[in-house]
This record gives structure tokens, C-alpha cells and sequence, in this order.
């Protein structure tokens, strides 16, 4: 048995060898560990927003449902081009596989000058992260997934340049809990 091999037995008591290269069990153990991370940060959040007598508290700016609720219907769109990035790279599409991935860094990239566009509004109107744990956690999870996403704009960026199908399928690994990740930020922070 080669390294890095899997052994599977199906039904019948045959043995099948599938080999997962070292990048994607590096991706998994990644993102694992960036699942406990998040895991962390909304417990913290639980804790102060389900001990708080009232959230958000009194004299702080309501969060902008509406235009973040776009913004991830935006996010959650880019989900398609790479999906279709995905299958053109196992194809060998080049021209598809660049298309797509472009398409998905220009949603991403829209949903993050939203998310910015967002901020500093909400600073213009005292949210800030020292005005109390109503911002503080606010930027904390909030801030967390738009470094996330900004990382995952610059990696994208990089397999562009170079043209190196080869990191796609780990890429979309990271794209898509990125992706996965926000509709739980955004119906806790957001809508909860």
C-alpha cells in the first residue's frame, strides 16, 4: 500500500485503493481547525447575546439586513462559477476554468466591498469594537469570515496569474466553507 493510499472494501470483500493527495488532507486538517476557530467565536457570541437583557443594546446602530441579505445571496452565488471552475479544471477547460474562477473572484470581491461598504457606515454611526461587546463582537466574527474571504481572493489571484489548474480542487475546498460559513454569521449576527 502506497502512502498517503486508502484502503476501501466494498460489499463484496474486494479491496480498493484511493489515493488523497497530501494537499487536501493539509485543506481538511485547515479547515478543521478554522471550523473550531469559528466554533469559538460564536459560542462567545452566544454566550453575550443570549445573557444580554437586551441585544443590540440601547444607543447602538441596527445592523443593515437588507443590503447584507444581498450581498449573500451575492456570495452564495459565486458558489456556481466554482463549482463550474471545478469541473473545467478536471476536464482540462482552461478557457472555462479561468472564466469561471474570475466570475467567482469578482462575486467574492463584491461581496466584500459590500461587507466594507457596510463598516464604515456603521462607524460613521459609533459601531466601533472598543463601544462595547455589541461591536466588539460584531467585528470579531464578522471581521474573521471578511480576512477569510480577502485570503481567499488572494490565493485565487495567485492560481490566475500562474495558470496552474493543478490547486483548484483545494482552493474550492476553502471557497466553498467560506462560503458555507456565512449564512450562519449572518443569521446569528444579522437576523437572530
Amino acid at each position: 500500500m502506497s502512502r498517503g493510499a486508502i484502503v476501501l472494501e466494498d460489499e463484496v470483500g474486494f479491496q480498493r485503493h484511493h489515493r488523497v493527495d497530501s494537499a487536501t488532507v493539509g485543506m481538511l486538517i485547515f479547515l478543521g481547525a478554522e471550523t473550531m476557530l469559528f466554533a469559538g467565536f460564536i459560542a462567545a457570541f452566544l454566550v453575550f447575546r443570549l445573557t444580554a437583557p437586551v441585544w443590540p443594546p440601547p444607543l447602538q446602530p441596527r445592523l443593515p439586513v437588507g443590503v447584507t441579505a444581498v450581498s449573500t445571496a451575492v456570495l452564495l452565488s459565486s458558489g456556481y462559477p466554482m463549482w463550474r471552475a471545478l469541473r473545467a479544471a478536471r476536464d482540462g477547460d482552461h478557457g472555462g476554468l479561468g472564466r469561471s474562477l474570475t466570475l467567482t473572484g469578482l462575486l467574492g470581491a463584491t461581496f466584500l466591498g459590500v461587507q466594507g461598504y457596510e463598516w464604515a457606515r456603521l462607524l460613521t454611526f459609533g459601531l466601533t469594537a472598543p463601544s462595547g461587546i455589541y461591536g466588539g463582537t460584531f467585528y470579531t466574527l464578522i471581521g474573521a469570515h471578511a480576512l477569510h474571504v480577502l485570503a481567499a481572493l488572494a490565493w485565487l489571484g495567485i492560481i490566475l496569474i500562474l495558470r496552474n489548474p493543478a490547486g483548484v480542487p483545494v482552493f474550492g475546498m476553502y471557497w466553498y466553507f467560506v462560503v458555507g460559513l456565512w449564512p450562519l454569521l449572518y443569521t446569528l449576527v444579522y437576523l437572530a
